[in-house]
């Protein structure tokens, strides 16, 4: 265990930190959605599992796919699924494997080192939550990693990173005292350079105004593209507060030196018996492909080309995304890659 109070023995110390999604994976999980929240889903975890489902197997055609089921749940994982997609029993509440997975750092070793974050439910809006605190040790014990226990409260889909040391999140998440009791900039920066190796943190207001659920994640805001160069999710609708919120946002990312790419389409459309909204920004990068959520719109075939052309040697290949919407998440939310070892 880390004594967090040591600096010296801190991950960022040991050379570690969080790499850019477009490192090469060994493999992505998902974590399968259980009966436990079938509530959640409002009488619709079957169309849950459908999409799931369809998301594994597509990205299965490109790197390894590991679900993650509830204890008792992996055989109907497996006839979901179906051949060529691995199934482990571990013990889970929700299926948001990106929040509450552990996030794994490398080194310029090619060491790996999985850090495991507080995690309370999205500040406590769903319980119970204890499997999902205890997952990050699971995973890190099943596949042979490295695992340290970080002193906060962090979800993965809070933080993007160009993987040499810059993050950006969103106040209206990481500053909420329903995660780290208040805890300021100052603190959690600090934080953020021992356990993630992160020397400059970029603040964003708020997240899109449909996510409350997280209180703002920037996984449905903004991904960077390289080092210096974002793709930030926005809307034409001037009526519409997600439109001051890309403006606001692409104003500090611009005075903090970074390029900005504009994805000005952010579709709402209808899932069962709501209006959802479906950011594009919510993709997944995998071995030789870009994952980009569908919202059934108009715009679908030109974002999903134009993600793809910032991305160049892999394949854009479009998902379903309003099931996954419905249930508050998208594409990047329900995955969380393990980096490849590099020897």
């Amino acid at each position: 265990m880390v004594d967090a109070q040591d600096p010296s023995t801190t991950p960022a110390a040991r050379g570690f930190r969080l790499p850019a999604a477009t490192v090469p994976h060994e493999r992505v999980l998902l974590s399968w959605p259980t009966m436990g929240r079938r509530e959640f889903w409002r009488n619709h975890l079957g169309a849950a599992r459908d999409a799931f489902a369809i998301v594994a197997r597509a990205m299965a055609a490109f790197e390894p796919v590991t679900i993650v089921a509830d204890e008792g749940e992996g055989r109907a994982a497996e006839g979901w699924v179906g051949d060529g997609i691995d199934v482990i029993e571990l013990p889970i509440d929700d299926s948001w494997i990106r929040d509450n997975g552990p996030l794994v750092l490398t080194n310029d070793g090619g060491d790996r080192l999985a850090i495991g974050f507080g995690f309370n439910g999205w500040g406590g809006r769903l319980n119970p939550h204890d499997k999902d605190a205890a997952l990050p040790l699971a995973v890190a014990s099943h596949f042979g990693l490295e695992f340290l226990a970080a002193p906060f409260i962090l979800e993965g889909a809070s933080i993007a990173t160009d993987g040499e040391g810059t993050i950006v999140t969103t106040e209206s998440c990481l500053l909420n005292p329903n995660r780290n009791g208040g805890l300021g900039k100052p603190e959690l920066e600090a934080l953020l350079h021992d356990w993630l190796g992160a020397h400059t943190v970029i603040w964003l207001p708020r997240g899109l105004a449909d996510d409350v659920g997280t209180d703002g994640h920037i996984d449905n805001l903004l991904a960077f593209v390289e080092p210096g160069k974002v793709l930030l999710q926005g809307t034409t609708d001037a009526s519409d507060p997600d439109w001051h919120t890309a403006t606001e946002s692409r104003r500090i990312l611009g005075d903090a030196g970074l390029e900005v790419i504009d994805l000005d389409v952010l579709p709402h459309v209808e899932c069962f018996e709501q209006t959802v909204e479906v950011p594009y920004l919510n993709f997944y990068l995998g071995n030789g492909a870009v994952f980009v959520p569908l919202a059934g719109a108009a715009a679908d075939r030109e974002m999903v080309d134009l993600i793809g052309s910032c991305f160049p040697g892999r394949v854009p290949v479009g998902v379903p995304g309003n099931v996954l919407a419905y249930g508050g998440g998208g594409i990047h939310c329900v995955t969380q890659p393990i980096p490849a070892a590099v020897n």
